[in-house]
């Protein structure tokens, strides 16, 4: 009975064009899944109900496309536009989200087809426009880092530097940070996977940047790269950011060793400091690798992940 009113729906999507018809035939689509759900019908019922589900999403991406080509505003130099009064997304009832993931959906179909394949092949997992959404957004984030072209990572050094682009949940950026819409996020088996350990001195000093969400797996990290944490810095960033529990001023820069990996300089710094952050994404103060340069005076330097060249570091990382 409900694969007879996805084949119906699948003929009213065909022909539906107005943003409140593929609305009416959404809403009608996930009262379908709902039942599905409840009634626990089987997974290939509720996976069939979800696929459709991602189609109207799809047909929804196209519509926003045409008469929404510049994003929440109407684009009214175009002539179908024009025909339609002037408003905004909201105008419409769709949020930002909403219409960022019927964009995608509808530009991304091998991806999306991949994902719901998937999805029917994990027996803990349907289909659900969301989940697909999530799947594409991880799929597209791999292509990003395989495609960008990464320098060798070569040497020996008593002293490594690093700020490692960690990757956020999908509901964290688009709520606060969009760290990838800055530059491209690695998971953490992306980053425990770097071969770090192969250019560590037998006496080595590991400095890694991470902030309060992602300090649990900062530790995952250290262990992979053959590191045991010892103590750590905070910088006290004085301006605030959004977070989900409290309102975060602070990042840790955690210190790790391997070996002996005591200072050369016996001078205690003040675990605590307050630099006012920039403006720009992530950047890190100058101070923490002129902290680094009087407490380590000999040895070979290396920042990874790094931004720029450094008078007396090696640096690797694709924005260098």
């Amino acid at each position: 009975m409900q694969l007879e009113k996805i084949s119906a729906f699948r003929s009213e999507l065909a022909i539906v064009e107005t943003i409140e018809e593929i609305k009416h035939l959404d809403t009608k689509a996930s009262a379908l899944a709902e039942i599905a759900r409840k009634e626990k019908m089987s997974k290939s019922v509720q996976d069939e109900v979800g696929a459709f589900r991602c189609d109207i999403e799809a047909k929804k991406g196209v519509w926003l496309d045409e008469y929404f080509p510049q994003g929440g505003n109407r684009g009214n130099q175009y002539e179908k536009v024009a025909r339609l009064p002037d408003g905004t997304l909201a105008d419409e009832g769709i949020n930002k989200k909403e219409s960022s993931n019927a964009r995608l959906v509808s530009k991304e179909a091998e991806l999306v087809a991949e994902a719901i394949e998937e999805l029917k092949q994990d027996d803990k997992k349907v289909v659900t426009p969301n989940a697909v959404v999530s799947l594409v957004r991880n799929k597209k984030r791999k292509i990003r880092v395989e495609e960008t072209e990464q320098p060798s990572l070569d040497g020996i050094y008593r002293v490594i530097y690093a700020d490692p682009p960690w990757q956020y949940n999908a509901d964290f950026m688009d709520k606060y940070g969009h760290a990838k819409s800055h530059y491209s996020t690695m998971s953490i088996e992306e980053l425990c996977a770097l071969p770090v350990a192969d250019v560590r001195a037998d006496d080595c000093v590991l400095f890694m940047w991470t902030t309060s969400p992602k300090l649990e797996q900062a530790f995952q990290v250290i262990k992979a790269w053959g590191f045991n944490y010892k103590t750590s810095f905070v910088w006290d960033k004085v301006k605030h950011n959004f977070g989900y529990y409290n309102s975060v001023r602070h990042e840790f820069l955690l210190i790790a060793g391997h070996g002996s990996s005591t200072p050369d300089v016996k001078e205690l710094h003040d675990s605590v400091i307050s630099i006012e952050r920039s403006g720009k994404h992530s950047e890190k103060p100058e101070y923490f690798r002129e902290l680094i340069d009087k407490l380590y005076t000999t040895g070979n330097k290396v920042e990874l992940f790094a931004r720029k060249k450094v008078d007396g570091w090696d640096t690797w990382g694709a924005e260098v």
